[in-house]
């Protein structure tokens, strides 16, 4: 094998973002060399380049973006067993280190390269019959809103739900929220084609923002409004208008992530129906192996979720055309 590689780095100092030659890692202690087969390209990753997200314990100027990664083994660091070369496999996003989780192409180098290291407890097997375009998005793309639901809401069968952001995190949030017995489940987005998409996934109403969501929504529950209200837009709008349709008791939850302050404009009406406010970041190590359970298992088809995929040397034309939305995309993929 080559002693260089291609790899996809960014300059946290100067945001600059370039595809070149790097040294080929090695496998340490306890770790595993993968070869990348896909990764996908994530609106935090368009972040980390513009600016708007900094690495929090980066040793370094430089790192190697991506954190949705699938391909196979391709060594084994000393001490580490249960793996064979040429194993599928897809990298959790991040792993807990001092009692801080580090995120994989932001903390540490990531998987838009040829190869990348990872830890083996970060390392998860996936079924033959799974593509690894699908598999390498189930870690954050699938599993944040996956952990929104069933950690940090706690969804119950039949209760009244809506989603904010139909894109790549918000589409599959739909899905989810069906897999989950949510009902019924409203979607909205200004964009046409994310609404079409959104009823596609399983919404059974779909609406513009622009339209007067709270009475259409408290039309479809027979007055009552919203168990919950996900936001996956991270608009300051957007929380306003989904905190106006909740229910007694009912709770925004914050997926889309924003540093925009959050403003509550009848405070008293909130806390009268005792309505509340989560924050959620992420998701563990095992809401992935639970995903990877239900696509085993064909509760789950990501088959729809992949808008395109790209060569690792495109790289940023798939950052751009994410940027810009072009085709609005659920997920661009490269392909090493």
């Amino acid at each position: 094998m080559p002693d260089s590689m291609l790899a996809g780095r960014l300059n946290v100092r100067t945001r600059e973002f370039v595809v070149k030659e790097v040294p080929k890692p090695a496998p340490g202690p306890g770790e595993v060399l993968i070869q990348v087969a896909a990764a996908g390209i994530c609106l935090s990753d368009v972040h980390l380049i513009e600016g708007q997200l900094s690495p929090l314990f980066l040793a370094g100027d430089e790192v190697t973006l991506g954190h949705e990664v699938a391909g196979t083994v391709a060594e084994l660091g000393d001490g580490v067993t249960g793996w064979a070369e040429g194993r599928r496999v897809l990298l959790q996003a991040g792993e807990e280190k001092d009692g801080w989780i580090h995120t994989r192409g932001v903390d540490y180098d990531g998987g838009w390269a040829q190869y990348a290291v990872a830890t083996a407890e970060t390392v998860v097997p996936i079924p033959d019959d799974l593509p690894f375009e699908q598999a390498c998005i189930v870690p954050d793309a699938v599993s944040t809103p996956w952990a929104s639901i069933v950690r940090t809401a706690q969804v119950r069968a039949a209760q009244p739900v809506g989603v904010w952001g139909i894109g790549g995190l918000g589409a599959h949030a739909v899905q989810l929220l069906r897999l989950a017995g949510a009902a019924p489940i409203v979607a909205v987005d200004p964009v046409p084609a994310a609404r079409q998409r959104a009823l596609d996934f399983g919404a059974d109403l779909a609406l513009d923002p622009s339209e007067d969501i709270a009475t259409r929504v408290r039309e479809l529950t027979g007055g009552a409004g919203l168990a919950f209200a996900f936001d996956f837009a991270g608009v300051a709008p957007v929380r306003e208008q989904a905190v106006r349709c909740l229910e007694r008791d009912g709770a925004l939850v914050l997926v889309g992530l924003t540093d925009q302050p959050l403003e509550i404009r009848n405070g008293t009406q909130f806390s009268y129906f005792g309505q509340r406010i989560l924050g959620h970041y992420g998701s563990e190590p095992g809401h992935v192996e639970e995903l990877v359970a239900l696509v085993r298992h064909h509760r789950l088809d990501l088959s729809r979720s992949i808008s395109g995929t790209l060569p690792l040397a495109e790289a940023a034309d798939g950052v751009e055309r994410l940027a810009r939305k072009e085709g609005d995309p659920i997920r661009l993929v490269i392909t090493p």
